[in-house]
C-alpha cells in the first residue's frame, strides 16, 4: 500500500500544499493515504506523521516529494529509516528511492542521511537569516511584530454593547460572545478603554 505525506510550515492561507498532493497523486499514492500537514519540520510529535507512521504495515510505501517534507530533523529521519527497516518498508523522496524490504546498502543509507543533515542545515540556516533580518531591523529603530493596539483599533461592536456592559445589563461573558471576542481579548480592550 502507498502512503504519501505532504507538510507545509505554515497554515493553507500562507502556504500552497496542493502541489505536494498533486505530485504525490502523480507517484501513484491514493488521494485518501495522502496525509496532510501544517507544521514544522523540524518538530518531532507531529500529529499526522504519527498516524502515517501507526497506518504503515510491513511491505508499505511512504512517498514525499522530498526529505525536508517528511522531517528536517537528521535524528527523527534515522528514526524513520529504522522503521522502515524494521517493517521492510519502501521509502521514496521524489525521485530518490529507498528499499527497506532488502538490506539497506551502506551508500543508500548514507545518501538519504546526508539529505536528512542538508535539510535541517538549509532550515537552521533560514532560521539564522530571520533572526539576523530581525535584529537588523530593531537597530534601525523599527518596531517588531504586532502593531499595538489603542482605542480606536477597537471594532465597533465593542462601542455598541459598553454601555450595556457598564450599566450592569451585560456580564463579561454575555458582552464576549456578543461581541463574538474570545474572553481574554474583552478583558484586554475593557482595560484599554478604561484607560
Amino acid at each position: 500500500m502507498k502512503y504519501g505525506y505532504a507538510r507545509c510550515s505554515t497554515n493553507e492561507e500562507l502556504q500552497d500544499i496542493q502541489r505536494q498532493i498533486r505530485e504525490l497523486l502523480k507517484m501513484g499514492v491514493p488521494e485518501e493515504n495522502i496525509f496532510k500537514e501544517y507544521q514544522s519540520g523540524c518538530k518531532s510529535d507531529r500529529v499526522k506523521l504519527d498516524r502515517l507512521i501507526r497506518s504503515v504495515k510491513n511491505g508499505d510505501c511512504i512517498m514525499a516529494t522530498e526529505v525536508s517534507r517528511i522531517t528536517r530533523s537528521t535524528k527523527q529521519l534515522c528514526e524513520i529509516v529504522e522503521l522502515a527497516k524494521q517493517k521492510h518498508l519502501k521509502l521514496v523522496f521524489g525521485t530518490f528511492i529507498v528499499d527497506c524490504s532488502i538490506e539497506l546498502d551502506p551508500m543508500t543509507e548514507g545518501m538519504l542521511k546526508m539529505m536528512g543533515v542538508f535539510s535541517e542545515l538549509e532550515r537552521n540556516m533560514t532560521s539564522q537569516r530571520v533572526k539576523s533580518g530581525m535584529q537588523n531591523a530593531k537597530a534601525k529603530g523599527k518596531r517588531l511584530g504586532r502593531p499595538k493596539t489603542t482605542a480606536e483599533d477597537l471594532p465597533q461592536i465593542f462601542y455598541k454593547h459598553y454601555p450595556k456592559y457598564k450599566s450592569g445589563e451585560l456580564n463579561k461573558l454575555e458582552f464576549s460572545r456578543l461581541c463574538k471576542l474570545s474572553y481574554p481579548t474583552l478583558l484586554k480592550y475593557i482595560k484599554l478603554f478604561e484607560n
